[in-house]
Parts: C-alpha cells; structure tokens; sequence
C-alpha cells in the first residue's frame, strides 16, 4: 500500500454539525509557491492556512494524506485501492468523507470509487481546483468550503448525499456520470446524460428526485480491478492491422469501443468480422460513443445493426471514464462472460440509465 502520513485532527467544536474525514492526494488546490516562484505540491496545513473559514463551518475536520501527494495523471489503480480502503476502514467514524484529487483523472477516481464503495450511506466527495489555493484568483477555496458544507448536510440527522459525487464550480454531479471537458475555465466538468445534483449559489439547492436513495446494505469494499483492457476509438481511416493487432492480443480481456454519433461503426466485413472474432475468443467488447451527450442505440442506423447480432454489448449512456473502470471492475469480480454482460449492462451505482 502506498504510505501514508498519520490522520490529524481538528476537533474545534464540542458538538460540531458533523465530523468528516478528508484524504489528501495532492493535486493543483493543495500547491504552493516556494522561494523561486515555483508551484510545488505543500500539505494540507497550508491549505488550511489559506482557507481560514473552513474552521467557520462547525465541523470537525481529520486529515489523512498521502505523504507523497500525486500528481493526479499518473494517477493508478493502487492509489484507487488506498482511497476506498481508508474510507471503508474509516467509515464508522466520520459522517462523510472529501477527497481532494487533481482534476486530470479525477472523473476516472470518482467512477472507480463508487464501484468499489458498495452499500454507501455516506457522501464521498471529490473536488480540486483549477488554480492553486495560493493564486489570489484561484477557485480552490469555494470548491473546498462548498464541498465540506455538502458533505456536512444531513436532513433529520441523515446525510443527504449518500454517493460518490464531484463538486466543482458550485455545481454537484454524480461521479461516475462526470467528464472533464474544459482546462481553462472553472467550469470544468460536465454530466451530459444525467442531471446537476446540487447548485451553490446563495444557498446549497439540492435537485432530491435525483439524489441517491438510502440502502439496507451493509458497506462492503470490492476494490479488485483488472486493468486488461483497451480502448479503440473509432477515426475515419483506422487500419485494419491496427484493429487486428488489439483484438488479437494474448493480454487483452476486454475492449471498449468508442463508436461514431448513437453507436455506428464502419460497415466493412473485415472490422465487423474482427470483433466477431474479438468476441468469439472470449473477448468482451463494448460499445460507448464518442460523444458527450446521447447513448448508444444499436440498430437505430443500419452501420450498428449488426453488433448485437456478432455479441458486441451496448454501453448505453456510460462515459468513457465510468465505462473503464466498470469493465475493470465487472472483469476482477466475475468469473463468465455471461456474467460480465450481465454486469456492464446492469446499474450499479446510478452509472447508467
């Protein structure tokens, strides 16, 4: 596991509206600038002295970070399995959890945690920043205030958000329904197929039909990931022995498709006949668009009439990011192909309609 500096504690307040735990990755929020002008990774004591209103909101804070805080594009697997696992060792005596995560890959983060996390009853929020918390334009500090605030709210002593959730620029979007879209604005996620959860703006509006609902479950962490799978995106003049190399690798168990507009593909025999042969190997092949917004629709045009038809499985509305880790995940838990259809097409965590 990776190493971990000791969890300190902010008890500020002797009965605080909620106790949260925050997991501190590193990140553009948490930079600094040290004596050349250089940003630099700093701990979450200086953000905590550049965001003095956080001791304001009447919760008591612990803090739990990686003792090497990561840059999030070199983000792994690994690094998915020590957030799931401090939240889940942890879940008993915090109301809620914040993870502060660069924005690269935090979509990837967000998605894979809430597959991992089953049976949560609890928020699990991820937010960063677009500029540093040192920068005297940076939106670090709304983000970081808003997100406590959020993952503070209860409604009769119950948390309202019960999920993995991303808060960035005063909107909430569900994890595994979020993308990264935009590197220059504050605006830089997007949920396409799934509405906003939540607006900041003078107060905190909560859009409640579209919240998860409270389960029954127990919390249980199922963090196996099985990263033996690829991506083809689809791009007019893709060659066949590109295609034919990735459908015939010995390592590669599953391939996510991104298809053209509602799910089409080239109609030529030999690129449907290359993912009959996928298939029929025990490959699990499936199929997401390109696009932000829509979802697959196989048969809806004749170019994806046949992929049913060869086993190839439509991802519906997933996103790229959710449709990853989902294979990852349906690829470690289950033993059949039968099996994994059942699971990449099946709602796990609100990840599809």
């Amino acid at each position: 596991m990776l190493e971990l500096d000791p969890i300190v504690h902010f008890d500020l307040f002797d009965q605080p509206k909620s106790r949260l735990l925050i997991i501190y990755t590193g990140g553009t929020l948490g930079m600094d600038y040290d004596e050349t002008g250089t940003l630099v990774p700093c701990g979450f004591d200086s953000v905590l002295r550049r965001a003095p209103v956080v001791k304001e909101l009447h919760i008591n804070l612990s803090v739990i970070s990686f003792t090497k805080p990561i840059d999030s594009s070199s983000v792994e697997i690994r690094h998915w399995q020590q957030m799931a696992k401090i939240i889940f060792d942890n879940y008993g005596d915090y109301d809620g959890f914040l993870i502060l995560h660069g924005t690269d890959t935090m979509a990837y983060s967000a998605s894979a945690l809430s597959f991992m996390l089953q049976g949560l009853n609890k928020p699990v929020i991820f937010t960063g920043a677009q500029l540093p918390i040192a920068s005297p334009r940076s939106d670090a500090t709304e983000n970081l205030v808003t997100s406590l605030e959020i993952a503070s709210d209860k409604e009769d002593g119950i948390p309202i958000i019960k999920e993995v959730c991303i808060f960035f620029n005063n909107r909430l979007l569900r994890g595994n329904r979020a993308k990264k879209v935009e590197s220059q604005q504050f605006d830089a996620f997007e949920s396409e197929n799934y509405p906003v959860l939540a607006k900041a703006g003078i107060t905190i509006d909560y859009q409640w039909s579209y919240l998860m609902p409270s389960t029954n479950e127990k919390l249980r962490l199922i963090d196996r990931m099985d990263p033996s799978i690829v991506t083809l995106k689809l791009f007019p003049g893709l060659q066949t022995s590109t295609v034919d190399h990735l459908i015939k690798a010995p390592n590669i168990k599953g391939v996510i498709l991104e298809s053209y507009g509602a799910g089409n593909v080239p109609h030529e025999k030999w690129f449907l006949d290359l993912l009959e042969m996928g298939v029929k190997s025990g490959k699990v092949i499936l199929n997401i668009s390109q696009c932000n917004g829509g979802k697959v629709m196989h048969g809806k045009y004749e170019t994806s009439s046949k992929l049913d038809q060869i086993g190839v499985i439509s991802g519906e509305d997933l996103t790229t990011e959710a449709a990853t880790t989902k294979m990852m995940h349906a690829l470690a838990v289950c033993t059949k192909a039968e099996e994994v259809k059942i699971c990449l097409t099946s709602p796990i965590r609100g990840e599809m309609n």
